[in-house]
């Protein structure tokens, strides 16, 4: 029996037709890897998302920078109106609000890491930090004097906020401030890589001022590989000191070769401990962490810098699923690797 069509239907049979083919063919193209890059928190991002041809890098471009904007929002000293701003300038203990989703996250994270090494993360530095030049209030390039350095000290202690089980933020101490910069940008990695989860991105690489997530591999599937820069202080920014292989995984370093100044020939690094309120003197000039997430790497790795090689690696090789790598200068000027237990082995 023979079917005749009408021209009308031809015609939209063939549309459809070629449109499928359009389809099939972009899936079997080759991937291509999206590079996307900007600022925020005061340093620049980059991010590779493994792809086909017809995704939009306009529009992905423009849903990290709103999220990263919001992020900013919540958490930047520098801005009067952000959330930690606002919670900063509380002057009683009565004062009290309910943080946002984002910082809450955070915070509840910031209260895990200063138990777990022993107040050696601590994200009430806020006065130090200015005291010594490395904040918002810019560089003084002088040792504070001892006075100072108490007066500073005696409102420092992540135990002096109060989060409440509701999820209320009040204070203690009605002086004490908070600055999480050393788990922001981590939470932002974190944030970004949740962000290309949802889109149904399976392959990409996400970074933020050096803090790094790995998901899937590479275009040519290998893994991803992510550089630890070289410790010193004259070293270029992509001067390699180890490579290490990552995939699914988070990584963060911190060191002291970067911030820092100078005073009668003696380094003073951005480093401080929360215990002295004076810069690190224990010899390590990097702490690099491997973990599930980037907000942990990123405080833990500042938390290894303060704590020593020793004890951080004892701490590390407790932890499920975190290794590091800490590097101390020897006495001779030389360089020493004292890796955890299972670090370059996942």
């Amino acid at each position: 029996m023979l079917i005749f069509l009408r021209p009308g239907a031809i015609r939209a049979g063939l549309l459809i037709l070629f449109l499928l083919t359009v389809l099939l063919n972009a899936a079997c193209q080759p991937k291509r890897e999206l590079q996307l890059s900007g600022k925020t928190m005061g340093t620049t991002y980059h991010i590779k998302v493994v792809t086909g041809w017809l995704t939009s890098g306009t529009d992905l471009q423009r849903q990290i920078d709103d999220r990263l904007a919001s992020i900013n929002k919540s958490m930047s000293t520098y801005d009067p109106t952000s959330e930690i701003s606002r919670f900063n300038a509380f002057t009683t203990a009565n004062d009290s609000f309910s943080p946002s989703a984002d910082l809450l996250e955070v915070l509840r994270v910031a209260a895990e890491l200063h138990r777990l090494t022993d107040g050696a993360w601590d994200g009430t530095l806020d006065p130090l930090v200015n005291l010594w030049g490395f904040g918002r209030n810019g560089s003084v390039g002088q040792v504070p004097d001892e006075r100072d350095i108490r007066q500073a000290l005696a409102h420092v202690g992540f135990d002096r906020i109060v989060l409440d089980p509701s999820g209320t933020l009040s204070k203690r101490d009605p002086v004490v401030t908070l600055d999480l910069a050393s788990i922001a940008k981590g939470f932002g990695v974190d944030a970004i890589a949740r962000l290309l989860g949802d889109n149904g991105f399976l392959h990409f690489l996400v970074e933020i001022g050096g803090e790094v997530y790995a998901r899937g591999r590479r275009k040519d599937g290998n893994a991803w590989r992510v550089g630890i820069n070289r410790p010193e202080k004259e070293a270029a920014f992509n001067d390699v000191y180890q490579a290490v292989p990552l995939t699914d995984r988070a990584m963060a370093t911190s060191g002291d070769y970067r911030i820092f100044f100078n005073v009668d020939h003696q380094s003073f690094a951005h480093i401080l401990d929360p215990r002295t309120g004076r810069p690190v003197t224990n010899g390590v000039v990097s702490a690099t962490v491997v973990a599930a997430n980037c907000t942990v790497a990123d405080g833990l790795a500042t938390a290894l810098m303060v704590m020593g090689a020793e004890k951080g690696l004892a701490l590390v090789n407790r932890l499920a699923s975190v290794e590091c790598l800490i590097v101390v200068r020897q006495a001779d000027g030389s360089l020493a690797d004292h890796p955890s237990d299972g670090f370059g082995i996942r």
